[in-house]
């Protein structure tokens, strides 16, 4: 039987009701268990709708657009909030919930017809009686992680409320203020309720650039507005991202090579009106897979932050059923199962094209740029906390496992850079070809390029930027060794020389702003080739050796974390005298930073927030004991590469790696 391509409202048919509700759960590719419902259903329903009781359930599309409508409010098709200062995100409503009209029944308009994913919409009719009414603040009350009002102190720090941390705060300085201000009036509303922050406030009276892409909501931009608000206490704002942002996962499986695959989560996404009628409105989603950006890339980092903001916010919020809905559980199984799929690839680590994380442009990053594989560790550690085992997901739970370790030894062992490594490839025998090859990558020594022989200290090191055969990418990437001591993918050795080089450094890395997305940048005939001849990745600009002040965030982070406040609080000292006074802009351009980039949009969103971020990092450290990771070592027991003594392979030294954990 075909379905129908039509939109159901208010459907009363029980019989009809129940045959759909009976068919399509047979036919749930994850076969959810409606046990763990409580008076709601979760599937797979094309038509939209089912009624059960008080409880909802709403078939939302996924890679399509979700809409809903309302009574015409302008003719602006972007909905944000350019008010003032006073506004917080907590005045909005306290879940996701679209407009219902007279009748009590939820319209959804779908762009595409059947695409569409489930989600579960909790709602008490009017007409309900008291008792009922209990019942759901009962619920309420506990899926907010709260009992009785009080939240179950067990002595552990992620039992701190941040609400509570942030009353040791100092008073906040007009920089800050300013900065709080500009934030709120970047927010973007759909139905009613704030899903995010515009990339760039185009509402600023310097903003003259076209806004592209610019005035959307982009996942990866959005994390360090999302920390912002969960350190100030403002936790609606990210659950209605996390739970909007659900909803546009791509979930049918497709070949069309224009067409999202299964799991991928949206690079960003536009709250656009459309008009219905003289009086009605429809507030659409519009996600952007890739198929609109510069260069067709799908995002892969979209949906590994997308993971790591879930950890946080539990962590942040001591909301934890969250993480524990069903339809969250299957949104963050997709991303896994999209990631850890099999390929031709011999690497632990994820193989991606250029352009698909925060350098979005061509940059000979393709292959296995270090930035995913740190993005990627982090997720699997966050996918090892939050996944809910039971015998469906156990197989799932165990390749994280095995993932984690080798994809750890991979990057320690083989990414890794200092004096002692540069000398030891600078003596590289090449065409190896045996188990026991030293150079098992066959690099040729002529690879090391002049600039690293001589700006490599002595009790410094990092991450290489790649890694593939014959080819190593020395450049020097800020995030991804960032994220590296975050995640504590490298070792405790490693995450402190890191640091070092950093501060050793300082004049190549920070400079006038912190911090270089990159170092050194590519010049002359290799930016030719490299790039392309990218007019806006010239030398030291944008993504080319550009100076970006949204990394601050995560230089904070990982420095409270080794140890070195006084590197965090140096950088951030530097970029406040500077900041406001330059309207905020997206980044700097120079190899010390001095100039506003030639393109850089000012009131950049993810530059305010990165900037109060590190501020409210560095007045608690505390809280971000929340957010970084530990060295693990049940990983490093776990040595997925050994192999028996049959095949004549070598085994991994499980020894040699943990040896690695002693400073």
């Amino acid at each position: 039987m075909k379905p129908c391509s039509r939109i159901l409202n208010g459907y009363k048919n029980s019989s009809f009701l129940a045959r759909c509700h009976h068919t399509l759960a047979m036919a749930n590719p994850f076969s959810l268990n409606l046990d763990h419902i409580h008076n709601s259903c979760i599937h797979h329903n094309p038509f939209g709708l089912l009624n059960n009781g008080c409880h909802k359930v709403f078939g939302l599309p996924s890679s399509k657009v979700v809409a809903s409508t309302r009574r015409a409010k302008g003719d602006d098709g972007v909905s944000a909030i350019t008010g003032g200062v006073s506004f917080k995100a907590r005045e909005f409503s306290n879940f996701i919930e679209t407009h219902v009209n007279d009748n009590n029944v939820e319209r959804v308009y779908v762009k595409g017809g059947m695409n569409v994913k489930p989600i579960v919409v909790e709602r008490v009719d009017k007409d309900e009686s008291n008792n009922v009414e209990g019942e759901e603040e009962e619920s309420s009350r506990l899926e907010g992680g709260e009992e009785d009002g009080k939240v179950e102190n067990s002595g552990d720090l992620e039992n701190v409320s941040c609400c509570e941390a942030m009353n040791k705060d100092e008073e906040e300085t007009e920089v800050e203020k300013e900065a709080w201000k500009l934030l709120q009036e970047a927010l973007v509303t759909y139905c009613d309720t704030p899903v995010g922050t515009v990339a760039a406030n185009h509402s600023g009276g310097r903003q003259q650039q076209q806004p592209l892409n610019y005035d959307q909501v982009f996942i990866r931009d959005f994390i360090p507005s999302a920390l912002a608000f969960l350190l100030k206490g403002e936790h609606e704002i990210v659950k209605n991202f996390l739970l909007r942002t659900l909803q546009l996962q791509s979930w049918e499986k497709t070949v069309d090579c224009h067409s999202p695959g299964q799991g991928l989560m949206p690079a960003s996404f536009k709250v656009e009106t459309i008009k219905v009628d003289e009086e009605n409105r429809k507030e659409v989603l519009n996600p952007d897979f890739g198929e609109s950006a510069i260069g067709r890339v799908a995002p892969v980092d979209s949906g590994l932050w997308w993971i790591i903001l879930l950890r946080a916010y539990g962590k942040l919020s001591g909301d934890y059923s969250l993480q524990e809905r069903v339809d969250v559980q299957t949104g963050l199984k997709m991303i896994l199962n999209l990631c850890l799929i099999d390929g031709f690839d011999m690497f632990p680590s994820l193989l991606v094209t250029d352009g698909s994380c925060m350098i979005d442009r061509r940059m000979g990053i393709h292959g296995h740029p270090l930035e995913i594989q740190a993005l990627f560790y982090s997720a699997l550690r966050c996918a090892r906390e939050l996944l809910v085992v039971d015998e469906k997901s156990r197989t799932l739970y165990g390749e994280v496992i095995n993932r984690l370790s080798s994809l750890s030894f991979h990057i320690r062992e083989y990414y890794w850079l200092d004096k002692k490594k540069v000398n030891e490839i600078y003596r590289y025998k090449t065409e190896e070809y045996s188990l026991e090859a030293t150079n098992k990558f066959n690099i040729y020594p002529e690879q090391i390029p002049m600039w690293l022989m001589d700006w490599i200290p002595e009790d410094g090191g990092y991450f290489i930027g790649n890694l593939q055969p014959a080819h190593m990418d020395f450049r020097f990437f800020m995030l991804g060794n960032l994220w590296s001591i975050v995640s504590c993918l490298g070792t405790p050795r490693q995450n402190e020389a890191i640091l070092n080089l950093i501060e050793l450094k300082w004049d190549d890395l920070v400079g006038n702003m912190p911090l270089k997305i990159c170092y050194p940048a590519l010049e002359q005939d290799e930016w030719r080739i490299i790039t392309g001849s990218d007019p806006k990745n010239t030398p030291w600009s944008y993504h080319n050796g550009g100076s970006w002040p949204t990394l601050l965030w995560q230089f904070t982070l990982a420095c409270i974390k080794m140890g070195r406040t006084e590197l965090a609080q140096k950088a951030v000292t530097l970029a406040e005298q500077r900041l406001p006074h330059d309207s905020w802009p997206e980044y700097y351009d120079t190899r010390t930073g001095r100039f506003i980039g030639k393109q850089a949009r000012y009131y950049q969103t993810w530059t305010l927030a990165g900037f109060l971020a590190s501020k409210m990092l560095l007045k608690n450290p505390e809280l971000a004991y929340l957010l970084r990771w530990d060295e693990d070592y049940e990983i490093l027991e776990t040595c997925v590469c050994m192999l028996s003594k049959n095949s004549g392979r070598a085994k991994c030294s499980r020894n040699a790696a943990k040896s690695q954990i002693l400073v």
